[in-house]
Protein backbone atom coordinates (compact mmCIF):
# COMPACT_ATOMS: atom_id res chain seq x y z
CA UNK A 1 0.00 0.00 0.00
CA UNK A 2 1.53 3.36 -1.01
CA UNK A 3 2.43 5.73 1.83
CA UNK A 4 0.03 8.71 2.06
CA UNK A 5 1.39 12.02 0.83
CA UNK A 6 3.16 13.81 3.68
CA UNK A 7 1.93 17.20 4.75
CA UNK A 8 3.88 20.43 5.03
CA UNK A 9 5.06 19.88 8.58
CA UNK A 10 6.04 23.47 9.46
CA UNK A 11 2.39 24.54 9.16
CA UNK A 12 0.90 21.75 11.26
CA UNK A 13 0.92 23.88 14.42
CA UNK A 14 -1.86 25.98 12.92
CA UNK A 15 -4.32 23.09 12.78
CA UNK A 16 -7.13 22.30 15.21
CA UNK A 17 -7.34 19.05 17.12
CA UNK A 18 -10.14 17.88 14.83
CA UNK A 19 -7.90 18.38 11.78
CA UNK A 20 -4.86 16.82 13.46
CA UNK A 21 -6.83 13.71 14.42
CA UNK A 22 -7.75 13.25 10.76
CA UNK A 23 -4.12 13.68 9.67
CA UNK A 24 -2.88 11.20 12.25
CA UNK A 25 -5.53 8.65 11.34
CA UNK A 26 -4.62 8.94 7.65
CA UNK A 27 -0.92 8.71 8.65
CA UNK A 28 -0.07 11.92 6.82
CA UNK A 29 2.01 12.82 9.86
CA UNK A 30 3.19 10.84 12.87
CA UNK A 31 2.70 11.75 16.51
CA UNK A 32 6.49 11.82 16.89
CA UNK A 33 6.77 14.44 14.14
CA UNK A 34 3.85 16.42 15.49
CA UNK A 35 5.12 16.37 19.06
CA UNK A 36 8.58 17.49 17.94
CA UNK A 37 7.06 20.44 16.08
CA UNK A 38 5.44 21.71 19.27
CA UNK A 39 8.47 21.00 21.45
CA UNK A 40 10.56 23.05 19.03
CA UNK A 41 8.05 25.91 19.12
CA UNK A 42 8.04 25.87 22.93
CA UNK A 43 11.85 26.02 22.95
CA UNK A 44 11.80 28.98 20.54
CA UNK A 45 9.16 30.88 22.52
CA UNK A 46 10.51 30.83 26.06
CA UNK A 47 10.08 34.61 26.32
CA UNK A 48 6.36 33.99 26.83
CA UNK A 49 7.16 32.07 30.04
CA UNK A 50 4.11 29.92 29.35
CA UNK A 51 5.56 26.72 30.77
CA UNK A 52 6.98 25.69 34.13
CA UNK A 53 7.98 22.13 33.23
CA UNK A 54 8.79 20.42 29.92
CA UNK A 55 9.69 16.72 29.74
CA UNK A 56 10.67 16.17 26.12
CA UNK A 57 11.86 12.58 26.65
CA UNK A 58 8.58 11.58 28.24
CA UNK A 59 6.60 13.32 25.50
CA UNK A 60 8.52 11.61 22.71
CA UNK A 61 8.15 8.19 24.36
CA UNK A 62 4.39 8.74 24.57
CA UNK A 63 4.33 9.86 20.93
CA UNK A 64 6.14 6.69 19.81
CA UNK A 65 3.63 4.59 21.74
CA UNK A 66 0.79 6.53 20.09
CA UNK A 67 2.21 5.87 16.62
CA UNK A 68 2.37 2.15 17.39
CA UNK A 69 -1.25 2.23 18.56
CA UNK A 70 -2.34 4.00 15.36
CA UNK A 71 -0.37 1.51 13.25
CA UNK A 72 -2.19 -1.34 15.01
CA UNK A 73 -5.50 0.26 14.06
CA UNK A 74 -6.55 0.76 17.68
CA UNK A 75 -6.40 4.50 18.36
CA UNK A 76 -8.31 6.04 21.26
CA UNK A 77 -10.12 9.39 21.19
CA UNK A 78 -6.96 11.56 21.28
CA UNK A 79 -4.19 9.12 20.37
CA UNK A 80 -1.08 11.02 19.29
CA UNK A 81 -2.40 14.53 20.04
CA UNK A 82 0.07 16.68 22.03
CA UNK A 83 -1.53 18.63 24.90
CA UNK A 84 -0.40 20.78 27.81
CA UNK A 85 -1.74 20.77 31.35
CA UNK A 86 -2.07 23.59 33.84
CA UNK A 87 0.41 22.99 36.65
CA UNK A 88 -2.41 22.50 39.14
CA UNK A 89 -3.14 18.92 38.09
CA UNK A 90 -1.16 16.25 39.91
CA UNK A 91 0.85 14.33 37.31
CA UNK A 92 2.63 11.15 38.34
CA UNK A 93 6.42 11.38 38.31
CA UNK A 94 6.28 14.95 37.01
CA UNK A 95 6.78 18.22 38.86
CA UNK A 96 3.50 19.78 40.05
CA UNK A 97 4.08 23.22 41.59
CA UNK A 98 0.82 25.20 41.41
CA UNK A 99 3.05 28.14 40.47
CA UNK A 100 4.24 28.34 44.08
CA UNK A 101 7.59 28.23 45.84
CA UNK A 102 6.04 26.04 48.53
CA UNK A 103 5.68 23.20 45.97
CA UNK A 104 8.83 23.97 43.99
CA UNK A 105 10.13 20.39 44.39
CA UNK A 106 6.88 18.39 44.60
CA UNK A 107 6.72 15.40 42.26
CA UNK A 108 3.27 13.84 42.46
CA UNK A 109 3.02 10.10 43.19
CA UNK A 110 -0.31 9.85 41.35
CA UNK A 111 -2.33 11.29 38.46
CA UNK A 112 -5.36 13.53 38.75
CA UNK A 113 -8.53 12.08 37.25
CA UNK A 114 -8.27 14.54 34.36
CA UNK A 115 -4.72 13.39 33.63
CA UNK A 116 -5.79 9.73 33.82
CA UNK A 117 -8.56 10.34 31.31
CA UNK A 118 -6.26 12.06 28.83
CA UNK A 119 -3.68 9.30 29.23
CA UNK A 120 -6.31 6.64 28.50
CA UNK A 121 -7.40 8.66 25.48
CA UNK A 122 -3.85 8.50 24.10
CA UNK A 123 -2.88 12.17 24.45
CA UNK A 124 0.78 13.17 24.67
CA UNK A 125 1.77 15.50 27.55
CA UNK A 126 4.00 18.31 26.29
CA UNK A 127 4.44 19.92 29.69
CA UNK A 128 2.91 21.82 32.61
CA UNK A 129 1.88 25.43 32.04
CA UNK A 130 2.56 28.47 34.19
CA UNK A 131 -0.24 29.85 36.36
CA UNK A 132 -1.06 32.33 39.09
CA UNK A 133 0.07 30.88 42.42
CA UNK A 134 -2.55 28.37 43.60
CA UNK A 135 -4.83 29.81 40.89
CA UNK A 136 -5.15 33.09 42.78
CA UNK A 137 -5.00 35.95 40.31
CA UNK A 138 -6.47 37.50 37.18
CA UNK A 139 -3.29 38.34 35.30
CA UNK A 140 -0.79 35.47 35.75
CA UNK A 141 1.58 37.80 37.57
CA UNK A 142 1.52 36.04 40.97
CA UNK A 143 3.43 32.94 39.84
CA UNK A 144 6.68 32.18 41.69
CA UNK A 145 8.10 31.45 38.22
CA UNK A 146 7.40 34.94 36.90
CA UNK A 147 4.63 36.47 34.81
CA UNK A 148 3.37 34.99 31.56
CA UNK A 149 3.31 37.32 28.54
CA UNK A 150 0.35 37.82 26.20
CA UNK A 151 1.27 36.60 22.67
CA UNK A 152 -0.65 39.53 21.13
CA UNK A 153 1.35 42.09 23.15
CA UNK A 154 4.38 40.96 25.14
CA UNK A 155 3.98 43.93 27.47
CA UNK A 156 0.42 42.89 28.39
CA UNK A 157 -0.96 40.21 30.69
CA UNK A 158 -2.51 37.00 29.27
CA UNK A 159 -5.13 36.87 32.02
CA UNK A 160 -5.22 34.42 34.88
CA UNK A 161 -5.04 32.13 36.54
CA UNK A 162 -4.77 29.80 33.50
CA UNK A 163 -2.65 32.33 31.64
CA UNK A 164 0.11 29.89 30.74
CA UNK A 165 -2.35 27.52 29.09
CA UNK A 166 -4.07 30.39 27.26
CA UNK A 167 -0.80 31.89 26.01
CA UNK A 168 0.45 28.46 24.87
CA UNK A 169 -2.68 27.82 22.80
CA UNK A 170 -2.84 31.38 21.41
CA UNK A 171 0.82 31.22 20.29
CA UNK A 172 0.24 27.70 18.93
CA UNK A 173 2.78 26.15 21.28
CA UNK A 174 0.16 23.51 22.00
CA UNK A 175 -3.01 22.51 20.11
CA UNK A 176 -4.98 22.78 23.37
CA UNK A 177 -4.47 22.86 27.12
CA UNK A 178 -6.33 22.20 30.33
CA UNK A 179 -7.18 24.93 32.79
CA UNK A 180 -9.20 25.54 35.93
CA UNK A 181 -11.88 28.12 36.55
CA UNK A 182 -12.74 29.30 40.07
CA UNK A 183 -14.04 32.77 39.24
CA UNK A 184 -13.31 33.09 35.52
CA UNK A 185 -9.80 31.69 35.27
CA UNK A 186 -10.42 29.82 32.00
CA UNK A 187 -12.79 32.27 30.31
CA UNK A 188 -10.94 35.47 31.22
CA UNK A 189 -7.51 34.44 29.85
CA UNK A 190 -9.22 32.89 26.83
CA UNK A 191 -10.78 36.28 26.10
CA UNK A 192 -7.56 38.22 26.60
CA UNK A 193 -5.60 35.79 24.40
CA UNK A 194 -8.17 35.40 21.63
CA UNK A 195 -8.96 31.69 22.02
CA UNK A 196 -11.86 29.49 23.16
CA UNK A 197 -12.17 28.69 26.87
CA UNK A 198 -14.78 26.31 28.31
CA UNK A 199 -15.78 26.07 31.97
CA UNK A 200 -18.15 23.10 32.44
CA UNK A 201 -20.90 22.86 35.05
CA UNK A 202 -19.70 22.27 38.60
CA UNK A 203 -19.26 18.54 39.11
CA UNK A 204 -19.20 17.61 35.41
CA UNK A 205 -15.41 17.08 35.52
CA UNK A 206 -13.73 15.44 38.51
CA UNK A 207 -11.64 17.58 40.85
CA UNK A 208 -9.67 14.56 42.14
CA UNK A 209 -5.97 15.40 41.99
CA UNK A 210 -6.66 19.02 41.08
CA UNK A 211 -4.98 20.99 43.86
CA UNK A 212 -7.76 22.91 45.56
CA UNK A 213 -8.15 26.66 45.83
CA UNK A 214 -11.87 26.99 46.64
CA UNK A 215 -13.49 23.57 46.57
CA UNK A 216 -17.08 24.68 45.96
CA UNK A 217 -16.05 26.86 43.00
CA UNK A 218 -13.08 25.16 41.27
CA UNK A 219 -13.82 23.45 37.97
CA UNK A 220 -11.50 21.93 35.38
CA UNK A 221 -12.01 22.84 31.74
CA UNK A 222 -10.34 23.32 28.37
CA UNK A 223 -8.58 26.06 26.42
CA UNK A 224 -8.67 25.41 22.68
CA UNK A 225 -8.70 27.07 19.29
CA UNK A 226 -12.35 26.22 18.60
CA UNK A 227 -15.60 25.13 20.23
CA UNK A 228 -15.37 21.90 18.24
CA UNK A 229 -12.03 21.14 19.89
CA UNK A 230 -13.51 22.01 23.29
CA UNK A 231 -16.26 19.47 22.65
CA UNK A 232 -13.66 16.83 21.76
CA UNK A 233 -11.78 17.48 25.00
CA UNK A 234 -14.92 17.60 27.14
CA UNK A 235 -15.93 14.19 25.78
CA UNK A 236 -12.71 12.89 27.33
CA UNK A 237 -12.71 14.93 30.56
CA UNK A 238 -16.34 14.59 31.65
CA UNK A 239 -17.64 11.71 33.73
CA UNK A 240 -18.32 10.41 37.21
CA UNK A 241 -15.42 9.79 39.57
CA UNK A 242 -16.14 8.01 42.86
CA UNK A 243 -13.01 9.58 44.38
CA UNK A 244 -14.58 13.05 44.15
CA UNK A 245 -17.63 13.53 46.37
CA UNK A 246 -18.80 16.47 44.23
CA UNK A 247 -18.58 14.52 40.96
CA UNK A 248 -21.94 14.08 39.25
CA UNK A 249 -23.11 10.54 38.52
CA UNK A 250 -25.13 11.46 35.44
CA UNK A 251 -24.86 10.37 31.78
CA UNK A 252 -22.39 12.27 29.59
CA UNK A 253 -23.70 13.11 26.10
CA UNK A 254 -21.56 13.12 22.96
CA UNK A 255 -20.90 16.84 22.70
CA UNK A 256 -19.89 16.58 19.04
CA UNK A 257 -23.29 15.30 17.90
CA UNK A 258 -25.18 18.56 18.42
CA UNK A 259 -22.50 21.04 17.29
CA UNK A 260 -24.22 21.77 13.98
CA UNK A 261 -27.81 22.01 15.23
CA UNK A 262 -29.73 25.01 13.95
CA UNK A 263 -29.94 28.12 16.12
CA UNK A 264 -33.31 29.06 14.63
CA UNK A 265 -35.57 30.22 17.43
CA UNK A 266 -32.82 30.17 20.08
CA UNK A 267 -33.57 32.76 22.76
CA UNK A 268 -30.47 34.65 23.86
CA UNK A 269 -30.73 36.66 27.05
CA UNK A 270 -28.73 39.88 27.41
CA UNK A 271 -28.21 40.72 31.10
CA UNK A 272 -28.44 44.48 31.41
CA UNK A 273 -25.86 44.37 34.22
CA UNK A 274 -23.24 43.17 31.69
CA UNK A 275 -23.65 46.23 29.48
CA UNK A 276 -23.54 49.08 31.96
CA UNK A 277 -20.86 51.43 33.26
CA UNK A 278 -17.37 50.01 33.40
CA UNK A 279 -17.59 48.25 30.05
CA UNK A 280 -14.98 49.47 27.59
CA UNK A 281 -16.60 51.00 24.52
CA UNK A 282 -14.66 48.89 22.02
CA UNK A 283 -15.37 45.68 23.93
CA UNK A 284 -19.04 46.61 23.98
CA UNK A 285 -19.07 47.34 20.24
CA UNK A 286 -17.42 44.01 19.36
CA UNK A 287 -19.89 42.19 21.61
CA UNK A 288 -22.87 43.89 19.93
CA UNK A 289 -21.52 42.96 16.50
CA UNK A 290 -21.25 39.33 17.60
CA UNK A 291 -24.83 39.39 18.89
CA UNK A 292 -26.02 40.62 15.50
CA UNK A 293 -24.31 37.61 13.94
CA UNK A 294 -26.31 35.34 16.22
CA UNK A 295 -29.46 37.08 15.04
CA UNK A 296 -28.46 36.28 11.45
CA UNK A 297 -28.10 32.65 12.51
CA UNK A 298 -31.71 32.63 13.71
CA UNK A 299 -31.40 33.55 17.38
CA UNK A 300 -33.76 35.99 19.08
CA UNK A 301 -32.30 38.50 21.55
CA UNK A 302 -34.22 39.26 24.74
CA UNK A 303 -33.38 41.57 27.63
CA UNK A 304 -33.02 39.97 31.06
CA UNK A 305 -31.82 41.01 34.49
CA UNK A 306 -29.41 39.51 37.01
CA UNK A 307 -29.98 42.01 39.80
CA UNK A 308 -27.57 40.45 42.30
CA UNK A 309 -24.73 39.72 39.88
CA UNK A 310 -23.00 43.02 40.66
CA UNK A 311 -22.54 41.70 44.21
CA UNK A 312 -20.71 38.68 42.85
CA UNK A 313 -17.28 40.23 43.47
CA UNK A 314 -17.74 40.88 47.24
CA UNK A 315 -19.56 37.55 47.63
CA UNK A 316 -16.78 35.67 45.84
CA UNK A 317 -14.00 37.40 47.79
CA UNK A 318 -15.53 36.26 51.05
CA UNK A 319 -16.27 32.66 50.09
CA UNK A 320 -13.22 31.83 47.96
CA UNK A 321 -10.62 33.06 50.51
CA UNK A 322 -12.53 31.29 53.29
CA UNK A 323 -12.20 27.99 51.46
CA UNK A 324 -8.61 28.76 50.47
CA UNK A 325 -7.58 29.41 54.07
CA UNK A 326 -8.73 25.90 54.92
CA UNK A 327 -7.40 24.15 51.80
CA UNK A 328 -3.93 25.70 52.03
CA UNK A 329 -3.42 24.77 55.67
CA UNK A 330 -1.94 21.45 54.49
CA UNK A 331 1.12 23.24 53.09
CA UNK A 332 3.18 23.47 56.25
CA UNK A 333 6.65 22.19 55.35
CA UNK A 334 6.23 18.92 57.25
CA UNK A 335 5.40 16.31 54.61
CA UNK A 336 6.35 17.73 51.22
CA UNK A 337 7.36 20.88 49.41
CA UNK A 338 9.42 23.82 50.65
CA UNK A 339 10.62 24.03 54.26
CA UNK A 340 12.34 27.02 55.85
CA UNK A 341 15.97 26.29 56.63
CA UNK A 342 16.34 28.07 59.96
CA UNK A 343 13.72 27.86 62.69
CA UNK A 344 13.52 27.50 66.48
CA UNK A 345 10.70 24.99 66.97
CA UNK A 346 7.75 23.42 65.14
CA UNK A 347 5.56 26.52 65.36
CA UNK A 348 8.39 28.71 64.11
CA UNK A 349 8.95 26.29 61.23
CA UNK A 350 5.27 26.55 60.24
CA UNK A 351 5.37 30.34 60.31
CA UNK A 352 8.61 30.76 58.40
CA UNK A 353 7.81 28.09 55.84
CA UNK A 354 4.43 29.61 54.99
CA UNK A 355 5.75 33.20 55.07
CA UNK A 356 8.61 32.29 52.71
CA UNK A 357 6.76 29.72 50.63
CA UNK A 358 3.56 31.66 49.82
CA UNK A 359 3.49 34.81 47.71
CA UNK A 360 1.79 38.08 48.68
CA UNK A 361 -1.55 37.38 46.97
CA UNK A 362 -1.88 33.93 48.52
CA UNK A 363 -1.03 35.32 51.96
CA UNK A 364 -3.58 38.10 51.46
CA UNK A 365 -6.36 35.63 50.67
CA UNK A 366 -5.45 33.30 53.53
CA UNK A 367 -5.67 36.24 55.92
CA UNK A 368 -9.01 37.37 54.52
CA UNK A 369 -10.37 33.82 54.69
CA UNK A 370 -9.19 33.29 58.25
CA UNK A 371 -10.76 36.60 59.25
CA UNK A 372 -14.22 35.91 57.78
CA UNK A 373 -14.29 32.44 59.37
CA UNK A 374 -13.22 33.66 62.79
CA UNK A 375 -15.51 33.88 65.82
CA UNK A 376 -17.59 37.02 65.69
CA UNK A 377 -17.31 37.45 61.92
CA UNK A 378 -18.51 34.08 60.61
CA UNK A 379 -22.19 35.11 60.74
CA UNK A 380 -21.54 38.67 59.64
CA UNK A 381 -19.57 37.77 56.51
CA UNK A 382 -19.41 34.09 55.59
CA UNK A 383 -23.05 33.18 56.25
CA UNK A 384 -24.30 36.35 54.56
CA UNK A 385 -22.13 35.63 51.52
CA UNK A 386 -23.61 32.11 51.31
CA UNK A 387 -27.11 33.59 51.37
CA UNK A 388 -26.16 36.04 48.64
CA UNK A 389 -24.75 33.16 46.61
CA UNK A 390 -28.17 31.51 46.68
CA UNK A 391 -29.79 34.76 45.48
CA UNK A 392 -27.31 34.98 42.59
CA UNK A 393 -28.15 31.40 41.58
CA UNK A 394 -31.87 32.17 41.76
CA UNK A 395 -31.36 35.17 39.47
CA UNK A 396 -29.89 32.84 36.85
CA UNK A 397 -32.72 30.35 37.35
CA UNK A 398 -35.30 33.05 36.69
CA UNK A 399 -33.40 34.45 33.69
CA UNK A 400 -33.39 31.00 32.11
CA UNK A 401 -37.18 30.90 32.23
CA UNK A 402 -37.01 33.68 29.62
CA UNK A 403 -34.16 32.42 27.43
CA UNK A 404 -32.02 29.44 26.45
CA UNK A 405 -28.57 31.03 26.80
CA UNK A 406 -27.10 34.23 28.21
CA UNK A 407 -24.52 36.27 26.32
CA UNK A 408 -22.35 39.28 26.99
CA UNK A 409 -18.72 40.40 27.22
CA UNK A 410 -16.30 38.08 29.00
CA UNK A 411 -14.23 40.92 30.45
CA UNK A 412 -14.83 44.66 30.82
CA UNK A 413 -11.61 45.53 28.95
CA UNK A 414 -9.02 43.90 26.73
CA UNK A 415 -5.63 42.81 28.13
CA UNK A 416 -4.03 45.42 30.39
CA UNK A 417 -0.32 46.08 30.71
CA UNK A 418 1.94 44.02 32.95
CA UNK A 419 2.17 45.65 36.37
CA UNK A 420 -0.75 47.99 35.74
CA UNK A 421 -2.93 46.57 38.53
CA UNK A 422 -0.55 44.70 40.81
CA UNK A 423 -0.69 47.47 43.42
CA UNK A 424 -4.49 47.70 43.35
CA UNK A 425 -6.09 44.34 44.24
CA UNK A 426 -9.65 45.68 43.92
CA UNK A 427 -9.04 46.86 40.36
CA UNK A 428 -7.56 43.45 39.59
CA UNK A 429 -10.53 41.62 41.10
CA UNK A 430 -13.02 43.68 39.08
CA UNK A 431 -11.66 42.15 35.89
CA UNK A 432 -13.73 39.05 36.75
CA UNK A 433 -16.97 40.97 37.26
CA UNK A 434 -18.81 39.17 34.41
CA UNK A 435 -17.46 35.70 35.13
CA UNK A 436 -17.40 34.89 38.84
CA UNK A 437 -21.19 34.89 39.34
CA UNK A 438 -21.27 31.91 36.93
CA UNK A 439 -19.03 29.96 39.32
CA UNK A 440 -21.12 30.97 42.30
CA UNK A 441 -24.14 29.44 40.52
CA UNK A 442 -22.22 26.38 39.29
CA UNK A 443 -23.19 26.98 35.65
CA UNK A 444 -21.27 26.27 32.43
CA UNK A 445 -19.72 29.14 30.50
CA UNK A 446 -17.56 29.61 27.44
CA UNK A 447 -15.57 32.51 26.02
CA UNK A 448 -15.00 32.75 22.28
CA UNK A 449 -13.11 35.36 20.24
CA UNK A 450 -15.37 38.02 18.70
CA UNK A 451 -13.07 40.82 17.55
CA UNK A 452 -10.18 43.12 18.41
CA UNK A 453 -9.77 46.59 19.84
CA UNK A 454 -7.92 49.37 18.01
CA UNK A 455 -4.58 48.24 19.51
CA UNK A 456 -4.99 44.73 18.12
CA UNK A 457 -5.90 43.00 21.39
CA UNK A 458 -8.62 40.31 21.33
CA UNK A 459 -12.16 40.68 22.66
CA UNK A 460 -14.07 37.72 24.09
CA UNK A 461 -17.80 36.94 24.01
CA UNK A 462 -19.11 34.98 26.98
CA UNK A 463 -21.96 32.47 26.58
CA UNK A 464 -23.58 31.08 29.74
CA UNK A 465 -25.76 28.00 29.76
CA UNK A 466 -28.16 26.18 32.07
CA UNK A 467 -26.74 23.65 34.51
CA UNK A 468 -25.37 20.68 32.53
CA UNK A 469 -26.24 22.59 29.36
CA UNK A 470 -22.80 22.30 27.75
CA UNK A 471 -24.24 20.83 24.52
CA UNK A 472 -26.29 23.92 23.72
CA UNK A 473 -23.41 26.16 24.79
CA UNK A 474 -20.96 24.43 22.43
CA UNK A 475 -23.54 24.33 19.65
CA UNK A 476 -24.03 28.11 19.77
CA UNK A 477 -20.28 28.77 19.93
CA UNK A 478 -19.53 26.40 17.06
CA UNK A 479 -22.20 27.85 14.77
CA UNK A 480 -20.83 31.33 15.42
CA UNK A 481 -17.32 30.15 14.61
CA UNK A 482 -18.44 28.56 11.34
CA UNK A 483 -19.79 31.98 10.35
CA UNK A 484 -16.77 34.05 11.50
CA UNK A 485 -13.00 33.73 11.49
CA UNK A 486 -11.90 35.49 14.69
CA UNK A 487 -10.85 32.15 16.18
CA UNK A 488 -8.43 31.50 13.29
CA UNK A 489 -6.30 34.59 13.97
CA UNK A 490 -2.77 33.97 15.27
CA UNK A 491 -0.50 36.63 16.82
CA UNK A 492 1.85 37.85 14.05
CA UNK A 493 5.01 37.03 15.99
CA UNK A 494 3.96 33.38 16.31
CA UNK A 495 2.22 32.86 12.97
Amino acid sequence: MPRPERLNHPNMYRKTIAALLADLAARRISSVELTQIFLDRIEQSQRLNAYITIDADRAMAAARAADAQIADGKPAALTGIPLSHKDIFCTKDLLTTCGSRILYNFVSPYDADVIERFNRAGAVILGKTNMDEFAMGSSNETSYYGPVKNPWDLDAVPGGSSGGSAAAVAARLSPAATGTDTGGSIRQPAALCGITGLKPSYGRVSRYGMIAFASSLDQAGALTQTAEDAAILLNVMAGFDRRDSTSLDVPVPDYNKTLNDSLEGLKVGLPKEFFGSGLDQEVGAATQTALKEFEKLGAKLVDVELPNSELGIPCYYVLAPAEASSNLSRFDGVRYGYRAKDYDDLTDMYKKTRAQGFGAEVQRRIMIGTYVLSAGYYDAYYIKAQKLRRLIAQDFDYAFTQCDLLMGPTTPTTAFQLGAKTDDPIAMYLNDIYTNSVNLAGLPGISIPCGFDRTGKPVGLQIIGKFLGESKLLNAAHRYQTATDWHTRIPAEFA
